[in-house]
């Protein structure tokens, strides 16, 4: 027996119309034909639907709503001109919106018996299914309402149909809402000729896959969130990655192994906005192997205890010798008694000159400022929600997060935990608080651990939102902070051990991917609890340079790469290693190389521009003085795009796309 297909449907909207043309009588007239679009997925394959309704709407006696409601607005059609026009022309702020009231519709007449058939045979003629494999590209076009045009690929699929696509009118509202939903299965981007025109790119489904077995082992879907699709994906193991992803980028054995270029393509499919360029174009900076000397040895001190957090306090609650205070802090962390207060200032929640009354006062005001903002999804009806489709989604992705987020951890453990209520409720007003972004899976791994120390709602969600401010690239649709971070960190690697980036190469791996979950939410899968903690107050000091975090992924390849080259591991193995490392890495060690490798590239007198740049060596940031920007983290920059975030400055790209990038010659 066959198995039975699995089919969802994850989004459906009625009220869209097909403006079609019959010939009665020997008089040709327009005709809406009012229909249901539907994205189904079956067995993960996603199809576009469209069926026509039972009743086929003559737009003759068709009315509707001004922009003020208050004006009716008529249809009148002139005999051999079949386009619409308005009687009373007005113009909505909101255009999708201006026919959101039609208030009648005439049914076409049935004669004779024939019309029931006719009618079912005019209803089976407009409808349609595609794949979204096969979709090219969408037309958005305004006319008082939105319609769009539907562009396949020449393809001979049998899930697509033989004839153009009728274009579908949205006279009612829901495009927007449409294209929301696609986005969570493609990559739709502007068209660079054509502003109204929307290009659709799907990745390779078994290479999407397989990716996404890359990088977690929780069904912790991420990959796919990068393609706005923040609830469709789970995804599997790490060891389970399929050879297919190996022969991919390998290829045949008569091939031996695929251009540079088409390994980018493959990787582009995958994450869209990774674009890796294999050319040397104008802007790269050629250097020959440089040596960098000795690495210095360094070592690591105690934590900060409370008494000397004290001490750095004035008799009215300033914090003074901030410099020293946050190079004792970059040594050695916190003592758990003093991170409740210390991250508030290390996160730029409290501002390091503030005085204690002052940040009482503050305390107050963004104590108001979070209930307004938990208020306003709180207040949501059950009825308002059920016309929310994007609420409703961010809603349900949190709470089946929230679900898995720690649970072993005594803070979150267990049934019915107020941990989890306030870990959801957090997320949920985050959403309130940033509408562009709202909630992407991975982000309650990054609040977990501050709410955990700060155990107050609102000061977890006010910490929570700085961190959010370094981190936000990392979890935008175009993906350019990890776009970034992945070519700053080849960069880097090349130049400490140019030997062991040719051997990755050599195995397909030199794009780095395998530390894509340990940039995106900043080793937080990779690490103890108890060690997150301490790497993330090291790193959030601004200390001892931009970017440490890269230096720190430096700094676990350099202890792995022994083995992996010994071992003669190949891509498979690779992937399997680092992923096995989880929970096993010693924080302390990797800090301590971490700042080696500092201090080993900052003593080279022939720095190539660009690593200077990455690591900001040109811009040095300072904690000596409470009025220096470089004491408090880096505000989001206004144009994300084009920043390279590290959490506590910001890179732009000038000049050259290439600035991040540099060509080495053995």
């Amino acid at each position: 027996m066959a198995e039975e297909t699995v089919q969802k449907v994850v989004f459906e909207h009625e009220g869209v119309f097909i403006h079609s043309s019959s010939d009665e009588d020997g008089i040709e007239q327009d005709l809406l034909v009012s229909g249901s679009l539907r994205i189904v997925d079956k067995d993960g394959e996603i199809f576009v639907e469209y069926r026509p309704l039972e009743d086929t709407v003559d737009p003759s006696n068709m009315l509707c709503a001004g922009k003020d409601s208050s004006s009716v607005m008529e249809w009148a059609q002139c005999p051999g001109d079949r386009s619409h026009q308005l009687l009373e022309t007005q113009q909505s702020y909101e255009t999708e919106w201006d026919m959101v009231n039609a208030v009648s519709f005439k049914r076409r007449p049935c004669t004779n018996g024939e019309g029931s058939l006719n009618h079912s045979h005019e209803r089976s003629r407009w409808a349609f299914t595609f794949s979204v494999s096969d979709l090219r590209s969408i037309t958005v076009k305004e006319e008082g309402w939105s319609f769009l045009l539907f562009k396949l690929k020449d393809s001979s699929s049998p899930s697509s149909p033989s004839s153009p696509l009728p274009a579908l009118h949205f006279h009612q509202g829901g495009s927007r809402e449409f294209l929301d939903s696609l986005r969570r299965f493609a990559l739709l981007s502007e068209a660079p000729d054509d502003e109204t025109c929307l290009l659709v790119s799907t990745p390779n489904k078994a290479l999407s896959q397989s990716f996404e077995n890359l990088l977690d082992d929780n069904n912790f879907g991420l990959v796919h969130k990068f393609r706005k699709d923040p609830y469709v994906t789970t995804l599997g193991s790490f060891s389970k990655v399929t050879n297919y992803i190996f022969d991919a980028f390998r290829g045949t054995e008569e091939q031996h192994q695929r251009p540079p270029e088409e390994v980018a393509d493959l990787l582009g499919e995958v994450i869209p906005g990774l674009e890796i360029n294999q050319q040397e174009e104008p802007g790269f900076e050629v250097i020959t192997r440089i040596d960098l000397g000795a690495r210095p040895q360094v070592t690591r001190r105690e934590p900060l205890s409370a008494e000397d957090w004290t001490k750095h306090q004035d008799p009215e609650g300033r914090m003074i010798k901030i410099r020293h205070l946050k190079q004792v802090i970059f040594k050695g962390g916190l003592c758990h008694a003093v991170r409740k207060e210390a991250w508030k200032f290390l996160l730029g929640y409290f501002p390091w000159d503030s005085t204690l009354e002052e940040r009482k006062a503050l305390q107050r005001n963004k104590t108001d400022e979070y209930f307004r903002m938990k208020l306003q999804w709180k207040s949501v009806s059950e009825e308002q929600e059920r016309r929310n489709s994007r609420l409703r989604d961010y809603r349900s992705l949190i709470e089946k997060d929230v679900n898995r987020t720690d649970r072993t951890n005594r803070f979150y453990e267990g049934i019915d935990n107020p941990g989890l209520v306030l870990l959801h409720d957090i997320l949920m007003t985050y959403c309130m608080y940033d509408f562009d972004l709202g909630y992407v899976q991975g982000m309650s791994d990054l609040l977990s651990p501050i709410l955990y120390v700060m155990e107050n709602e609102v000061d977890a969600f006010w910490c929570f939102v700085s961190f959010m401010d370094q981190m936000h690239q990392n979890f935008e649709e175009q993906m350019q902070g990890m776009k970034t971070q992945l070519i700053q960190l080849s960069t880097l690697l090349r130049l400490l051990d140019l030997a062991f980036w040719n051997y990755l190469e050599s195995q397909d791996s030199g794009y780095l991917y395998f530390c894509f979950r340990w940039l995106l939410i900043r080793f937080k899968r990779e690490l103890s609890f108890q060690d997150v903690l301490r790497l993330w107050e090291v790193m959030w000091t601004g200390l001892p340079c931009q970017n440490f975090h890269l230096l720190v992924c430096c700094a676990i390849l350099d202890s792995e790469k022994q083995k992996i080259m010994e071992e003669n591991y190949g891509f498979n193995e690779i992937l399997k290693h680092i992923n096995e490392l989880s929970m096993k890495l010693d924080i302390e060690e990797i800090l301590q190389k971490a700042e080696g490798i500092s201090l080993q590239i900052r003593s080279c007198k022939d720095l190539p521009e660009s690593v200077s740049n990455i690591l900001g060596f040109h811009t040095e940031v300072s904690g000596s003085d409470p009025t220096d920007p470089g004491s408090r983290p880096a505000p989001r920059p206004a144009q994300r795009q084009d920043a390279c975030s590290n959490g506590h400055g910001h890179l732009r790209e000038t000049g050259s796309h290439n600035s991040c990038k540099v060509a080495f010659i053995s």
